[in-house]
């Protein structure tokens, strides 16, 4: 097949975005030069890669195989480019970071700091749990990514920056947001709003649960800290969250975060990357910029927040 790089690129951009037109808008492009795209790399492959219904698309069975493999050669060249760039030192292009929601509270604003001083490279953003992170890192659309609970059963390399305190929270009117100290057993007759199966967040709380042998009713799961606040500030429930995602919440009072036994629950933020890559210079400076800069930022930026243990 006499298929090139840039039409793979393409096909992977249809395939992220589900449209042609928004794969257009994405790399720049117009519609007829994507779908022109498309229609070459069917023509080599043989075979009809996309379902087409209306101005829908969905992958064929034989896009789904092609797909992965388009991936796989693109990942590759990116390695390559990679490896080239370290012989020349050039510290530019594209990083793509991922983050979990709760790193979205300070990871910003260090990402600013980064571009400051370093400007030749454009950062990228992917949002996920730590599930979604592990999946793009492992399909390489993803460098490096920012999260709590380092992955166990994927080789990496998880390097720790950062205290990562979680606390249960409140609405402001709730008995506990009065109490001087609550016992971990009177947590067994709330009903907790809880995060999605795979997020970090909700491993604190099941790892928090077992060490005191309590088994409270779950009666909410969402898929966001934003969505889990609103429904605790509204009394639906409480919850455990991050301390670095409730700082604004917390100083105006509109959520409270009582001292509770055994908690907050210390764990660590940690930078992931895939233990076989070698990291673009690019990922590599942002690498050392987060293990220089990180502890000193988030500890500035949520001092007011801190709570005793």
């Amino acid at each position: 097949m006499n298929i090139t790089f840039r039409q793979l690129r393409v096909f992977a951009e249809v395939v992220r975005q589900g449209s042609v037109q928004r794969a257009a808008e994405a790399l720049h492009l117009t519609p007829p030069a994507v779908s022109m795209q498309i229609k070459e790399v069917e023509s080599q492959v043989g075979l009809p890669l996309f379902d087409r219904v209306g101005r829908r698309l969905s992958l064929s069975t034989a896009g789904e195989y092609f797909a992965i493999y388009a991936q796989r050669l693109l990942g590759t060249l990116k390695d390559a480019e990679d490896a080239m760039a370290r012989f020349k030192g050039v510290e530019s292009g594209v990083l793509t970071i991922g983050m979990v929601s709760a790193a979205k509270y300070f990871l910003p604003q260090l990402l600013a700091q980064f571009h400051a001083e370093h400007p030749a490279v454009e950062v990228r953003l992917r949002l996920g749990n730590r599930e979604q992170l592990v999946a793009l890192m492992q399909a390489n659309e993803v460098e490096l990514s920012v999260m709590g609970r380092a992955p166990k059963d994927w080789p990496n390399r998880a390097e720790p920056f950062a205290m990562h305190p979680h606390v249960l929270v409140t609405s402001p009117s709730h008995p506990f947001a009065r109490a001087e100290n609550v016992p971990a057993g009177a947590l067994a007759r709330e009903g907790f709003i809880v995060r999605e199966q795979g997020s970090g967040t909700r491993a604190a709380l099941e790892e928090f649960l077992a060490v005191h042998r309590l088994q409270p009713m779950l009666i909410m799961e969402m898929p966001s800290d934003e969505a889990i606040k609103q429904s605790v500030m509204a009394g639906l429930g409480v919850s455990l969250v991050s301390l670095h995602t409730i700082g604004l919440e917390w100083r105006n009072g509109l959520i409270a975060a009582p001292s509770v036994e055994g908690l907050p629950l210390m764990r660590r933020w940690h930078l992931v990357n895939a233990a076989a890559k070698m990291l673009s210079p690019a990922a590599e400076a942002f690498r050392y910029f987060m293990l220089e800069r990180g502890e000193a930022h988030l500890a500035a930026m949520f001092s007011e927040t801190a709570l005793a243990p």
